[in-house]
């Protein structure tokens, strides 16, 4: 009996390790960090409505007003569906080449939409959204309000917009 009680015990521990070593997140890959920064500063060109710092401080006043993405409290699966589908009714576009053809958003088509929905600069590929969802976790997504040193670490040195930050 005792025997047994060990076992259940031996099984429990190992469970509850494994279970705790699937939850610790790896440590991104800086390369993919950087090519998702690439892809939000760039391709996406995301800073023009949500700013550089993703702030929701634009960098083009005839862009639509982006959320600030630092204090946001969606999680990565809501911000990821986001970018896909972007957001009907508002000025977030469906980065998701194929977002309103089939169902896959919303599970609507472009059909079902009141107003068309805007353009992207360009639309991702799956694994560009990801790169870009490694890097606004990583670096934007609950790091709270930006500051010099969160500046100099977003930028990887001491550029000229981080002297506005104290």
């Amino acid at each position: 009996m005792r025997r047994r009680i060990r076992l259940i015990a031996i099984a429990i521990v190992a469970l509850a390790v494994s279970a705790a070593g699937a939850h610790v997140a790896q440590t991104p890959d800086a390369a993919d960090i950087a090519e998702g920064m690439n892809l939000y500063l760039h391709k996406g060109d995301c800073q023009s409505c949500h700013g550089w710092a993703a702030d929701g401080r634009k960098m083009d006043s005839q862009m639509p007003d982006g959320s600030n993405l630092r204090e946001t409290r969606l999680d990565r699966a809501r911000i990821a569906m986001t970018i896909k589908c972007g957001r009907p009714g508002t000025g977030m576009p469906a980065f998701d080449k194929f977002a309103y053809s089939d169902g896959r958003c919303y599970g609507m088509k472009a059909a079902d939409l009141k107003t068309p929905m805007p353009d992207p600069p360009a639309t991702l590929q799956q694994r560009e959204i990801d790169l870009l969802m490694g890097f606004l976790m990583e670096k934007v997504v609950g790091k709270g309000p930006m500051t010099h040193a969160k500046c100099i670490e977003y930028w990887g040195s001491d550029v000229d917009v981080c002297k506005e930050f104290k």
